[in-house]
């Protein structure tokens, strides 16, 4: 038996002469945090023939599915020196990673974690040589540390892997604490979920499902996507929180078995490549479930972002007043035109949705500000930095209608994720009953009676009201039921009610050929402005009824 005690705050293996010891290895600690989502991945991604990550194919699938802590087997890469260790680690996940790899091994099991792990090690695998279990303690957000330990099975029967589950398990009884988390992760080789090893586990960790599974709903991880080799098992404890994995557009109930091969939009998981999952040597996939830990010390905040001063906005206009926060729940929402008297517009809104849609006042105001706070605390409360105004503009002006954004190549296959976002860029509001919104086939929306679009406002039609996603600003569903735009290229064009061309937008194929990305003018708003790829103009795929970057037009 070896039983390791190392500090790996930096990561790496360190030496036994910096082991804490065995009493404050094993004692609790107490810290605090507002909710934090947690992802662990249990990852045998080793490619070619030498049982390492040195040929990329692993390495690609962990930059672009981004877990907070990995349960890694065959943990090779290059010479194995601790420098060339170092290096998978920080091109894998970042310099900020520490991690933990058992010694002497010829296929060393592994942790990562992008939170500093305090103690680490390795108990014995009495059936096996070659490798051990290999054990991390994790100082994660909140009140309780995770105990991460990464297994790799025999392949030999089930029988061998019921021994070395009774010997695992004896281990986490006798050593990890019942308060604390507890996750095994890895390659167990398993034929099947009726293995006599999963009665065994259960002791310690839930084995039940749902489980995760890939694109097209395979739970089975192996090359051959017809067995349950790879697993993430926690306990009872931490199981509670468990929560959707959401990447990108797309979002997995229980958890996500990684097959680049079959998952779609690949741009998700970038710089994954499709062919990663079936690469020469690949004989696993990697398995990721989510948690949300709820912090039970919280520190809550709340910050007005927009207005915050100095904005000179029009009356009677659409704006949204934006806000962030940490642990908050539900905010009321203020404005105020004289600095004294406040007007309610929300008595109660998700802090999380960090906007609220506001149609101005038709009064003037040189002193307005917006005041957003917590409904259960009022202590708890941000208002704008410095006054806003509110011009009247004199009962002139006009509205002028633009095409501003659209997303041509919905993610996935869901159509009613189309959109076209349409701005008033004038100085009054714009009466568009009637006006039609078509592609190069037909019409497919028509705007009914009573439509107006304020001035700075916005319209974004979509393919179906099932695709517009929660807290889009005054968004719709086409008239018709659909957009039908083609993802080889397209033609929208706006028509007022007399048939007179307002706008039109041609999106070549290179603006419409990537899943879930929308074209965008660049800039936002300029009626000159070329379409451009959004993800050219920040980190967002696409911003539907809002800025290229997010915020309130």
């Amino acid at each position: 038996m070896v039983l390791f005690l190392g500090l790996a705050a930096c990561g790496g293996e360190a030496p036994l002469s910096d082991a804490p010891s065995e009493e404050t290895s094993l004692g609790e600690r107490q810290d605090s945090l507002a909710n934090v989502r947690l992802r662990l991945m249990a990852a045998n991604l080793s490619s070619g023939n030498g049982q390492d990550y040195d040929p990329g194919h692993g390495l690609r699938i962990f930059q672009g599915t981004d877990a907070d802590i990995v349960m890694i087997q065959e943990f090779n890469y290059k010479t194995d020196s601790a420098a060339d260790i170092r290096g998978f680690v920080d091109t894998a996940f970042g310099p900020g990673f520490s991690y933990y790899r058992e010694s002497g091994a010829q296929i060393p099991n592994g942790i990562i974690s992008r939170y500093p792990i305090i103690a680490s090690g390795e108990w014995d695998d009495p059936q096996v040589s070659n490798r051990d279990f290999a054990w991390a303690r994790i100082d994660i957000p909140g009140p309780k540390d995770l105990w991460a330990v990464s297994v790799h099975l025999l392949t030999a029967n089930a029988s061998t892997r019921n021994t070395e589950a009774v010997s695992l398990v004896s281990r986490i009884q006798a050593n990890i604490p019942a308060g604390d988390y507890l996750v095994i992760g890895g390659d167990l080789n398993t034929g099947s979920r009726s293995e006599s090893c999963f009665g065994t586990l259960s002791q310690v960790v839930s084995t039940a499902s749902p489980y995760p599974a890939d694109r097209n709903g395979n739970t089975n991880t192996n090359a051959g996507r017809n067995s349950p080799y790879d697993h993430v098992l926690v306990d009872g404890d931490l199981r509670p929180y468990q929560t959707a994995v959401v990447i990108g557009g797309s979002s997995f109930a229980n958890g996500l078995v990684v097959d680049t091969r079959v998952y779609s939009p690949i741009g998700e998981i970038s710089p994954a490549l499709s062919g990663d999952s079936g690469a020469s040597g690949m004989q696993h996939m990697g398995v990721i479930k989510d948690f949300l830990i709820p912090g039970d010390a919280a520190s809550s905040s709340l910050t007005v972002t927009s207005p915050n001063g100095g904005e000179s906005w029009t009356a009677g206009s659409a704006r949204s007043i934006a806000w962030t926060s940490s642990g908050v729940s539900s905010v009321r929402v203020e404005y105020t035109l004289n600095g004294s008297t406040w007007t309610t517009l929300s008595s109660s809104t998700s802090a999380s949705a960090g906007s609220l849609a506001w149609t101005l006042p038709t009064t003037a105001s040189t002193t307005a500000r917006v005041r957003v706070t917590d409904t259960s605390n009022s202590s708890i409360t941000d208002t704008s930095d410095a006054a806003f105004s509110i011009a009247t503009g004199g009962g002139g002006g006009t509205g002028t209608l633009l095409i501003n954004e659209v997303l041509v190549n919905e993610a996935g296959s869901d159509v009613n994720g189309e959109f076209v976002e349409l701005v008033n860029t004038g100085t009054a509001a714009l009466s568009i009953a009637g006006w039609t919104v078509s592609d190069a086939a037909s019409v497919r929306h028509t705007f009914p009676s009573g439509t107006t679009v304020p001035a700075g406002g916005v319209i974004v039609v979509f393919g179906g009201a099932a695709g517009i996603p929660s807290g889009t600003p005054n968004a719709v569903g086409a008239s018709t039921g659909t957009l039908g735009l083609s993802n080889s290229g397209d033609t929208v064009t706006v028509k007022n009610a007399s048939g007179t061309v307002v706008d039109t937008a041609v999106l070549s194929s290179a603006m419409s050929g990537t899943d879930g990305v929308s074209a965008n003018r660049s800039p936002d708003l300029g009626s000159a402005a070329t379409f451009v790829l959004h993800t050219s103009l920040s980190g967002l795929t696409s911003s539907p009824g809002r800025r290229a970057s997010g915020a309130a037009f």
